[in-house]
């Protein structure tokens, strides 16, 4: 383990490099050009992408450090909520917006990260869904929220002053950038040397303690940039969609987001994004459906966990011995 901990990200001409950067590329250039095909909405894609960043922001700190979070959720509204306001309220242009939310997010995550991190197993699960519906309460509540109507009407702006988000294309190209540029930086984080302190400490924490590390804090380290994450996926979520409400910061959304990381693949790092985009595809296409699509979730769930125990992308990983 301590020649793991000490390992370095992987040189740009190894194999597992090689193969997540052709993966990277070709995901990108997939949804740079799906717009134009004119074969899914813009909109189903940003919002997509959105749960994407969410769920590999929860990847981040379940499949890297070993901890299940419940009330991840809370971060997501949180910075939906703040941006909201901060949009609307102060007239600040998107991208301080986006940032406020990001930050109000990181401030709560070492919050609760202080008070939980020191729990393990179910301890912290259940510590992360108390705090986080007692977040959920005060959203309600608290006046700037404006209870259960939320935030209506957030304006979208124009993003560095320069590109006008009431545009669709400008907007789903400035999403795509910004979902792109954090999923970079949590591949880079996963592929340091403080990654490989993290899957040290999810392997065998004793162990990592012993050989000097001090395994709290890197784990509130790991919790935080996992808040700050999933704070700006809400924040991009509240642009593109226009609004912020209690239904992003209640216990189902932590919910979904397990389920998307498990149907993708937990502990991959593409596997969130492909579990985020068959949840959020489901939910879209058969909303028609009405409460049978929480039914249809449950029964692929079962399925995932049954049969396909490391995701979608696990399999096809583990199948075709693919570093992904």
């Amino acid at each position: 383990m301590a020649a793991a901990v000490d390992a370095q990200s992987a040189p740009s001409g190894a194999p597992g490099f090689n193969t997540e950067l052709k993966v990277f590329a070709g995901m990108a250039l997939v949804l740079a050009l799906l717009p134009p095909t004119g074969l899914v909405y813009p909109y189903f894609v940003m919002q997509a992408l959105c749960f994407a960043l969410f769920a590999c922001a929860f990847n981040l700190l379940i499949g890297y450090v070993g901890l299940l979070s419940f009330g991840h959720a809370v971060f997501l509204g949180t910075g939906g909520y703040v941006c909201a306001h901060a949009a609307r309220v102060w007239n600040m242009p998107p991208e301080i917006a986006l940032f406020s939310g990001v930050a109000a997010a990181t401030a709560l995550g070492c919050l609760i990260g202080l008070l939980a991190i020191r729990r393990q197993g179910i301890y912290f699960a259940m510590i992360t869904l108390a705090l986080s519906q007692m977040m959920y309460f005060v959203y309600l509540q608290a006046p700037f929220t404006h209870g259960e109507d939320g935030i209506q009407g957030v304006p979208q702006g124009h993003f560095l002053g320069l590109i006008d988000l009431s545009k669709p294309m400008p907007l789903y190209y400035t999403v795509l950038a910004v979902f792109l540029l954090a999923f970079l930086l949590i591949y880079r984080t996963i592929n340091s040397p403080f990654g490989e302190i993290l899957k040290a400490i999810r392997e065998n924490e004793p162990r990592a303690v012993s050989l000097g590390y001090k395994v709290d804090r890197y784990k509130l380290m790991a919790f935080a940039l996992s808040a700050a994450l999933a704070g700006l996926a809400g924040a991009l979520k509240v642009i593109v969609a226009q609004n912020a409400s209690l239904t992003d910061v209640h216990w189902t959304g932590s919910g979904e987001v397990v389920l998307m990381t498990l149907v993708g693949g937990l502990g991959t790092i593409f596997g969130p994004v492909a579990g985020a985009f068959v949840i959020t595809a489901m939910q879209q296409y058969l909303a028609g459906l009405g409460q049978w699509v929480q039914v249809i979730q449950g029964v692929i769930f079962v399925a995932c966990v049954l049969a396909f125990r490391r995701g979608l992308v696990g399999e096809i990983a583990a199948r075709w011995k693919l570093s992904l």
